[in-house]
């Protein structure tokens, strides 16, 4: 009965479903842009006849893209339609449906199913269609940031650009990236010889194209640029199709609707960018001076160079880097090392071997044991602390033994390993023919070489993986059954003196980090997976063998918990700090991030000093590290929880980005936490009796007829009264007049003076217990502290705004700042109480904080 009902859904779907909603974009030369590049537009439907007479014999070398919300039986009979073909290579396609990425539409949602296929490769390269049910036309436009709706960057419409250069027949100059040694992002040749130009790919060679014929790993070549952390990252996603256009668009061209213009799209820190170049190249002596192609006539990898140098700044930003950072801004995924010893040679095979099927890419090195040591080659032909592309994995017979090797590419594209199962090695010569066609050998010069497991485990150090899915972190695990993840993202900041404070070495001002809710409540379901529960002090998850045949008393404790695993809640947690690659420099900051279990009685409001002195993390992401991201995978009790990450050493500024993934049916809510904001002033001490006398005699010999005095005479009168170091300047007596009431003159009244004096005083004396050196001065970290002993209760924002305001990254407030500090303060909460909006007093201070900015010109 199954198996009928699958039949009429699938004789359904090619039959009236298929011929009334079916949209070929190839039919129609006006639809420019592939739909998997934006939400289905409506076309006239054609019919499934019409179909069949353009693809007589189903469409040439098909890489098919899906986006849908269709069951995998839905696909039964257009599977049937393209598999017409006699010739093999002519079915070879992939169905590929997004559960959980920002692109995709889920399954589990009512509304309007569509499929989109796009070819990759081939004749057909580019051209697009979408087969669907219901009013496609009616789906709302995808979200800003998503691959689908990418954020403009420097609000440059691509569409709008193109168009303009066509209908006035001219080529695109970038006026935000001008072809200029400042582009460039580093000092020119004195050499006159090499003087640096900048030239369209048309005259640079007169077969220019964009792609030619298909995409590979060999069309990515490094130029006089050390990114090869980039290009092999770029060499690892031209294994997986489905991935490689997100980045590079298709129906791009360097003949058809040619304006000089093209796109492309990187993943920057939650949300998908797209950056627009035009076509001009620094060459140097008639050649490329950066990327090129080892057929010198393929474009797309020096103009994808080129966008991504206009991202960070310069081509110069891109000397240097991780393999990692390339990886996740081309997929959106996360990034992970892995020491190459922490697995023997077959499992590190089969892990890797698994990856590559679930869409991982990966990327490995050689470390050098000091900077000397960089970019020089080993005896077998590999180049230390250089970054090379893994994009295959195969089991080669030769006689009777079975050999796992591993495809390598360098992206210099020479200069190739020569050991065993090299391209010059005996090995090949000893192998059967029928092998050597099968995982499609070449033995050339073109930077891409195979090695055996042994020899790679022997020589490399690490390896890096980025998984676009949480799933695919699972190392063995080859299942295509994947989980639904809950992603929840922040951005935040480190801001010296207010919220940079420090690892937990530094216990006075670690609390002081940006802290973030996490709260788990539902269980994950049970599975197959088998990483283990992280230990708080490991540096690396301690996972379970699966080989293990004889338990340990080790092993069975680690079999007992994993049989605690379905109980517990799986969270991804990552740290990425942001924008430190910028005007060829790279200063990477010290990160980590912990995790703490918060109680019942504490859970809504911040944590303070004393909580983080008498409790310890549960998790956390291992060692402080100078790299862009750190990440950690866990497995935590339902609960409260928060996260806070931090620079190593306070007062360190900074930018970063914060995402967690939850599994199925998980609460995750990621938040600053907002405390409350309250003012109960603090009763000031009666004025003292010197204090008023000094008064008296001030006003009666400097007042004028109105008996006030101005802000200079204010300004000696409180300077007589205290020691030097508490002494205040000027501007600092003008604030504090102007905090007061006093009908719109710049003067204060007897009362007023000897009141002013007397909170003065208590001011000090509050000042004074958070001044432990005795210097004058408190550190910044203490200022929520001293104000709250005046009465002022402040959330992290207002706080933050203060320390930039009074502190300005100086490693102290002096007394005039503080005394600064609580008098614009003071007219804040007025402004506050004043406030008549009902909807501005809901959402609390916050909602007039930008006040304290506009105080900054009083």
């Amino acid at each position: 009965m199954e198996e009928k009902e699958k039949s009429e859904e699938s004789s359904s779907f090619v039959g009236s479903s298929l011929q009334s909603s079916i949209l070929v974009s190839s039919l129609h030369p006006n639809f420019q842009r592939g739909i998997s590049e934006g939400p289905p537009q409506l076309l006239p439907s054609v019919s499934m006849a019409e179909v069949q007479t353009r693809f007589p014999e189903g469409p040439p070398s098909l890489w098919a893209v899906f986006k849908t919300r269709f069951s995998w039986s839905s696909f039964n009979g257009l599977s049937q339609f393209f598999g017409q073909s006699p010739d093999p290579l002519r079915r070879r396609w992939t169905l590929h449906e997004f559960s959980m990425t920002h692109d995709s539409l889920d399954s589990r949602s009512s509304g309007p199913r569509a499929l989109c296929i796009t070819f990759l490769s081939g004749p057909l390269l580019g051209s697009s269609f979408a087969v669907g049910s219901g009013n496609m036309a009616s789906d709302s436009l995808a979200p800003l940031g998503s691959i689908d709706n990418p954020v403009k960057f420097l609000n440059q419409d691509f569409d709008a650009l193109l168009q303009k250069c066509l209908k006035n027949r001219e080529l695109f100059s970038d006026p935000t990236f001008p072809a200029e040694q400042k582009s460039i992002g580093m000092p020119p040749d004195p050499n006159p010889g090499k003087e640096i130009k900048w030239k369209r790919p048309k005259e640079i060679s007169a077969g220019a194209v964009f792609v030619e014929d298909t995409i590979g790993t060999t069309d990515i070549c490094q130029g006089q640029l050390g990114n090869c952390w980039l290009l092999a990252a770029l060499s690892s996603l031209t294994v997986h199709p489905t991935l490689f256009v997100k980045v590079v668009p298709p129906n791009q061209s360097l003949a058809d609707s040619y304006a000089g213009i093209f796109h492309f799209r990187f993943w920057q820190y939650g949300e998908w960018v797209e950056v627009v170049v035009d076509d001009r190249l620094p060459v140097r002596e008639g050649r490329l001076l950066f990327s090129y192609s080892r057929t010198r006539t393929e474009f797309w990898s020096a103009l994808v160079e080129k966008a991504y140098a206009k991202l960070v700044g310069s081509y110069g930003s891109l000397k240097g880097g991780n393999i990692s950072e390339g990886m996740e801004d081309f997929t959106g995924g996360i990034a992970y090392s892995r020491p190459v010893t922490s697995r023997s040679p077959p499992v590190l095979w089969r892990i890797l071997t698994a990856a590559l099927s679930r869409g991982s890419l990966l990327s490995c090195f050689i470390q050098a044991s000091n900077y000397s040591e960089v970019g020089k080659a080993t005896a077998d032909g590999l180049i230390k602390g250089h970054a090379y592309a893994i994009t295959d994995t195969n089991k080669v017979k030769k006689g009777s033994s079975e050999n796992l090797l591993l495809k390598l590419r360098n992206p210099w594209g020479f200069v190739e390993f020569c050991g065993s199962w090299s391209d010059k090695c005996k090995e090949w010569a000893d192998t059967e023919q029928s092998e050597k066609e099968r995982i499609k050998l070449k033995l050339e010069e073109d930077g891409e070489f195979w090695i055996s497991v042994d020899d790679f485990s022997r020589m490399f150090n690490i390896v890096e993986l980025c998984s676009v899915n949480p799933d695919s972190m699972e190392e063995e695990d080859t299942s295509v059954s994947q989980s639904t993840w809950t992603i929840s993202e922040h951005k935040g900041s480190w801001v010296p003196g207010s919220s940079a404070g420090g690892s937990r070495r530094y216990n006075k001002s670690f609390w002081k980090n940006p802290q973030f809710q996490l709260v788990l409540r539902d269980q994950d379901e049970e599975d197959d997976d088998e990483e283990e529960v992280e230990d708080d002090d490991a540096d690396d998850e301690d996972e379970i063998d699966k080989g293990e045949e004889v338990l340990t008393p080790e092993a069975k404790k680690k079999a007992e918990k994993q049989k605690q695993k379905a109980k517990r809640c799986t969270v991804v947690v990552e740290l990425l700090q942001k924008n430190r690659r910028q005007n060829d420099k790279i200063n990477f900051l010290y990160i980590a991030f912990y995790i703490y279990k918060v109680p019942p009685e504490l859970q809504g409001g911040c944590l303070d000093l004393s909580f983080f002195m008498k409790n310890r993390p549960v998790g956390r992401s291992g060692k402080y590290k100078a790299q862009r991201g750190v990440w950690r995978k866990l497995r935590l009790d339902p609960g409260h929880y928060v996260i806070v990450g931090s620079t190593y050493r306070p007062n360190q500024a900074g930018e970063f980005f914060i995402r967690t993934f939850s599994k199925t049916r998980n609460t995750l809510g990621v938040q600053d936490f907002p405390c409350s904001s309250d003012y109960l002033p603090v009763m000031a001490d009666p004025v003292l009796p010197e204090d008023q006398i000094r008064v008296e005699k001030t006003f009666d010999e400097k007042a004028g007829p109105d008996d006030r005095l101005n802000a200079q005479e204010i300004m000696k009168l409180i300077n007589s009264v205290f020691d030097k170091s508490y002494h205040l300047p000027l501007e600092t007596c003008r604030q504090i007049i102007f905090g007061e009431d006093t009908e719109g003159r710049s003067t204060l009244s007897r009362e007023q003076a000897e009141n002013l004096l007397a909170d003065l005083r208590t001011l000090q004396s509050i000042f004074v217990q958070f001044d432990e050196d005795f210097s004058g001065s408190i550190c910044p970290f203490e200022l929520s502290l001293a104000l709250e002993a005046v009465g002022m209760t402040c959330d992290t924002k207002v706080v933050q705004l203060l320390s930039e305001r009074f502190v300005a990254g100086e490693p102290h407030l002096s007394f005039h700042g503080f005394v600064s500090c609580v008098s614009r303060l003071r007219k804040l909460f007025a402004l506050f109480e004043s406030e008549t909006s009902k909807e501005v007093k809901d959402r609390g201070i916050n909602s007039v904080s930008k006040q304290i900015n506009a105080f900054h010109i009083s």
